[in-house]
């Protein structure tokens, strides 16, 4: 049946596209052989405003819907629904845009053809059906263009106008495969009826201009492959039924354009000058005092798991058994640039190694024991399991005996963050109370971390080479093309003159001792003077304030924290005899102490910074009658307070441990007031 109905149309179809494109692909060869230029190389066109030719492509053409009558006369006893098709796309075209714009305009009319062939139906008696059809039209194309990187790449998108021109189809009743000898039903063709004449959709696609020839053609051709999308909406072609058609179609256009010369007349004189050059010095100062502390962090001894799973968080650095031998507590180096504006760069490094710094202190104090608390809002039951993962994990990697390690399973820790009444931002605070909780009567297994030592070395630092950076910079730009030879001459506020030179690179550098002797900073007027090629002297002046480079001085100080309970501003008493006992006496005689009070995101802003001032004063409040104790009243303070600010706050809040940890003072101190 289906051999039957194939004729002569497809093979049509077939040769006709691969006419035109060759037909195009020829017109393009020949036009760029004539206007290939014999000219001199210093003829120059400007790239074409305006571009003419011709587009070509195919329409794949895809029908959905349905339709059912095809003439006033004539239904077939089957619906067809879904077909599709290539058909003939063809046009001339104009374009306009500035070579230095992104916007343009594009105007398309020609030949638009949406053939297809409908899949086949069997009808009541189980003959197969065919239909296909042949719906052509004028198609009217305005677009806007735009090249959103000035480049050859560009999108188009516009209406589309198009009227009927063709609307034939071919019906063919095949025979029942049962009753092969029955004569052929003969074909029905005919004009579909019900026709819109006209009608009014929408195309967006996109282009790339391929360049043909050069700029130093007047006439100059571009080749241009694009492909488009019309969607379906508007392109019904009939006015009963529900057939509509959706069209991707792919081609390739050919565009020429006229440019404007650009040459310099022929009886103008052009008088070559010598080469200009720019000439600067650049002369660096010195680094300013770097600040580092070196930071005290209290180790919160709590592990936090995800809501539904009772294994560690993956955000929780897990070591291999082979891998334990390897750890060391002080290889987590805190060293942190003093930031007072910006946001802290550390990261959660020393409490995500938590069960390590655990397991290695206990390796290191056999005798100790630990109870693991799991809380969990499921149950005692979810809460031990919680605890057993963290003993599996210590147990089995770290080797401590599973008979030093209790664990234990409640629905909320001792310290909840959930408060009796409590209705705002609950899932926040559950968070923070899903947790395993390690207690131990060994104050060393849970004590603050701090690496390296507070011993500071006195030993001299070596003296170090001047860096590249720190050289003063004589930037001649152009004269590699101005100059044979170029020299510097420089004269100090007592009228001593050096020279440097001469010199045939652009750039020259030279150390700020060569230049200064044994002084340690001056002002000095700079002049160049250089050979141009043609035999000339040029000179150029400026002046510079040179300085001796010095290697950056580091002020090292330090860094204590302490953590606050959710919502209180009062400090618990083992921060409150830890701020009394060791940090009061690390503040050095007329030292200075910055103290920056913060909150984690719980809770309102204003409630917040109340809450980061509240904590910072108290710190304050404490220090301060420790250091009176002393009889010391020779330390300066700087109290601030950033509540939730999220450029201020020291960690995330992403995770209930960085919430917790932001609830928190931070205190540096320093020598000297620095």
């Amino acid at each position: 049946m289906k051999a039957k109905n194939n004729f002569n149309e497809n093979s049509c179809q077939t040769w006709f596209p691969n006419l035109t494109l060759k037909s195009i692909l020829l017109i393009a060869l020949v036009w760029f052989n004539i206007q290939t230029p014999a000219q001199a190389q210093e003829v120059q066109y400007t790239k074409p405003s305006w571009w003419f030719g011709v587009a070509g492509g195919a329409n794949f053409n895809f029908y959905e819907g349905s339709t059912h009558q095809l003439t006033s006369d004539f239904t077939p006893p089957v619906v067809f629904h879904e077909g599709k098709g290539i058909g003939l796309f063809v046009a001339p075209l104009i374009e306009y845009y500035r070579p230095e714009t992104r916007w343009g305009f594009m105007f398309q009319a020609g030949y638009d053809n949406r053939k297809a062939t409908f899949d086949q139906v069997d009808s009541s008696c189980n003959c197969p059906t065919d239909l296909k059809t042949n719906i052509s039209y004028i198609t009217v194309e305005p677009s806007l263009r735009f090249a959103p990187f000035k480049s050859n790449l560009f999108l188009f998108a516009g209406p589309r106008v198009a009227f009927n021109m063709d609307k034939s189809f071919t019906y063919q009743l095949g025979i029942n495969p049962a009753y092969p000898n029955q004569a052929p039903t003969p074909e029905v063709k005919g004009d579909l009826s019900d026709m819109n004449k006209t009608i009014i959709s929408m195309q967006v696609g996109l282009g790339f201009d391929i360049p043909l020839s050069s700029q130093t053609s007047k006439t100059q051709f571009v080749l241009s492959p694009f492909a488009s999308f019309h969607p379906y909406f508007g392109q019904d072609p009939r006015s009963i039924e529900t057939l509509n058609i959706t069209t991707i179609r792919a081609g390739v256009a050919l565009k020429f354009g006229q440019g404007r010369l650009v040459t310099v007349p022929e009886d103008k004189v052009v008088v070559v000058a010598d080469p200009e050059v720019q000439f600067s010095v650049s002369a660096p100062a010195n680094e300013p005092t770097k600040v580092r502390v070196r930071e005290v962090f209290p180790l919160r001894n709590y592990v936090f798991f995800n809501v539904g799973s009772t294994e560690i968080p993956s955000r929780y650095k897990l070591l291999k058994i082979e891998e334990v031998k390897d750890f060391r507590e002080d290889q987590l180096e805190m060293v942190t640039p003093i930031n007072q504006s910006g946001r802290s760069e550390r990261q959660m490094n020393v409490y995500y190694n938590v069960i390590n710094i655990l397991g290695d202190r206990m390796i290191k104090n056999p005798s100790t024991t630990i109870t693991l608390f799991g809380s969990s809002e499921q149950g005692p039951q979810e809460g031990k399991a919680m605890a057993e993962s963290v003993k599996f994990y210590l147990v089995n990697t770290f080797g401590i005996k599973g008979s030093r390690i209790t664990t234990k399973g409640q629905s909320k820790p001792n310290i909840p963050s959930t408060q009796p009444g409590g209705t705002l931002e609950l899932d926040l605070l559950r968070e923070g109370d899903r947790r395993v909780s390690i207690e131990s009567s060994s104050p060393v297994l849970l004590q603050e971390f701090q690496s390296g030592s507070d011993a500071k070395s006195a030993a001299a630092i070596p003296l170090q080479e001047a860096p590249i950076e720190s050289y003063i910079v004589f930037d001649v730009k152009g004269a590699n093309e101005a100059f044979s030879a170029w020299s510097i001459q420089l004269v100090d506020e007592t009228g001593k003159l050096q020279t440097f030179g001469p010199y045939t690179q652009e750039s020259v550098s030279l150390s700020s001792k060569s230049i200064l002797g044994d002084k340690t900073q001056g002002d000095y007027k700079v002049t160049l003077t250089g050979q141009t090629k043609s035999g000339n002297m040029v000179t150029k002046e400026t002046t510079s304030h040179i300085v001796l480079w010095e290697p950056a001085k580091i002020e090292e100080g330090l860094r204590y924290s302490i953590i606050y309970e959710f919502n209180a501003s009062k400090a618990i008493t083992i921060y409150e005899k830890y701020l009394t006992e060791v940090v009061a006496p690390k503040i050095p005689a007329n030292g200075k102490v910055i103290i920056q009070g913060h909150a984690d995101i719980i809770g309102n802003d204003a409630h917040n910074l109340k809450l980061s001032q509240a904590r910072a004063n108290d710190v304050r409040t404490i220090l301060e009658s420790a250091l009176s104790k002393s009889g010391r009243s020779d330390v300066k303070f700087e109290v601030s307070a950033y509540g939730e600010d999220p450029n201020q706050s020291p960690f995330n809040n992403k995770y209930p441990e960085e919430r917790f940890y932001n609830r928190t003072v931070i205190i540096d101190i320093f020598n000297n007031g620095k």
